[in-house]
């Protein structure tokens, strides 16, 4: 009896979980494709694929930074290969069976499970070596403005509950031993574990009661975490664990300094210019030139945002960052984020919201986006090739053409492209005076 009324509060728990991880994905899916369609991008499959194997599987840029970036593979490998143990306490709490694995593989099980403790350990160290250099370290990336509050405490939560979810497999897996020790009914004989056999003596004392409350509550423990753990991804910076895959399939490889165009201008010009007729311009209306909100940006824009890391490389990098001005691109992606969620927030409570903040202003500063140097430098460091300039050009296309409130300096060079072909106020005819006056 009392196994059928766990094996029927596992699987409620399990459907609880689910359900409220298929709700808040099905948000996030709706967010992003708040987005334009729009997306231009000529990756043939072979170097989409090759993005996927080289950034995000096998996190290539990281490597520029060689131990943080062999500690950040460690935490992935082990968290990803010891949750295939977590399909095993699934099947166990579905069906009411105790290490279903173990007659599968037979005597190699043991090894198996070694092997899940030897990651498990490798997944603490290193995220105690991250918790101390976040919190005692203070590297100087991780002390940035955007990050007070709330963000740093998203990092800080999820390394401690990796910690707590490694320290339940080591703790059940050592209960688990001493009872199999003493002949416990259910519990068989699957041979000794690499590490949790070192943790047995501490469990001596206990009799057959107390070490079957431990192990249960360590399974449950370990089990309801992981289940948690994936809820409380989609509303954390980490969500990049699962996005970073699409975020480098559908990135582009083109060269960075090739800026993305506008085809609303170039469909204006043709128009001007007689080059197209006008059955095809009413059919492609045009709200706005660039962006003022995340409804004007692509939907691959918004998907760089939710795959954001937070990690910083970029903003580290920034050279107008680095001399003082206020722009971090990390900002820049954290902001157009949270603008995405409040956006998706009104419509779920509204339906047809009554706008009132925007991308532009309501968050990201005019100052912030004319201090960009446009240098690529962000793209560059990103570990899974999110692109903050291209969210910066609209917003900076918008108040050019838009509200015409460019900086003045920007306004005499406009002038100058405009009447003299360069950026320079001289005519073109007359820039290489000075070669003819030397002649």
């Amino acid at each position: 009896m009392i196994e059928y009324l766990e094996q029927t509060v596992f699987i409620t728990v399990f459907l609880f979980f689910g359900f409220l991880i298929y709700r808040r994905c099905k948000t996030i899916y709706r967010n992003i494709l708040l987005g334009k369609k729009e997306y231009n991008s000529f990756n043939s499959k072979n170097e989409k694929m090759k993005n996927v194997l080289l950034l995000a599987l096998g996190q290539k840029k990281m490597f520029k930074k060689i131990i943080p970036a062999i500690l950040h593979l460690l935490i992935y490998i082990g968290f990803i290969l010891i949750n295939i143990e977590v399909l095993e306490i699934i099947i166990d709490g579905v069906f009411g069976t105790h290490r279903v694995f173990a007659s599968i593989f037979n005597g190699s099980y043991h090894y198996i499970i070694s092997f899940f403790e030897f990651l498990a350990l490798l997944v603490i160290i290193s995220c105690v070596f991250f918790l101390t250099r976040r919190n005692i370290l203070k590297i100087d990336r991780f002390q940035k403005v955007e990050l007070f509050g709330w963000p740093n405490l998203d990092a800080n939560i999820i390394l401690i509950a990796e910690i707590i979810l490694m320290v339940a497999i080591l703790t059940m897996n050592a209960a688990d031993l001493s009872l199999q020790n003493i002949n416990s009914t259910n519990y068989t004989k699957t041979g000794l574990f690499m590490f949790s056999n070192y943790l047995t003596p501490l469990l001596s004392d206990y009799g057959e009661s107390k070490l079957i409350f431990i192990e249960r509550s360590a399974w449950w423990i370990h089990i309801i975490g992981i289940f948690s753990f994936a809820l409380y991804v989609t509303y954390s910076k980490h969500l990049h664990i699962f996005l970073a895959f699409p975020n480098t399939y559908y990135s582009n490889n083109d060269p960075l300094g090739k800026m993305k165009e506008m085809p609303e201008i170039t469909s204006e010009i043709n128009l001007m210019l007689g080059l197209s007729n006008s059955d095809e311009a009413k059919g492609s209306v045009i709200n706005r030139f660039g962006a003022k909100d995340i409804n004007d940006l692509s939907w691959k824009n918004l998907l760089d945002a939710y795959s954001c890391t937070e990690c910083g490389r970029c903003t580290e990098e920034c050279p107008a960052n680095l001399t003082g001005k206020i722009l971090s691109p990390r900002k820049i992606m954290m902001d157009t984020r949270d603008r995405a969620e409040e956006y998706g927030k009104i419509l779920d409570q509204n339906g047809n919201p009554e706008i009132k903040n925007f991308l532009l202003d309501s968050y990201i500063t005019r100052e912030e986006i004319n201090a960009c140097t446009s240098c690529n430098a962000c793209t560059e460091a990103c570990p899974i090739n999110i692109n903050p300039l291209e969210i910066i050009l609209e917003l900076r296309r918008y108040v050019a053409l838009e509200e015409s409130k460019a900086p003045n300096e920007w306004n005499m060079m406009f002038q100058n492209i405009e009447t003299n072909f360069s950026p320079w106020k001289f005519p073109i005819e007359d820039r290489f005076k000075w070669n003819k006056e030397n002649e």
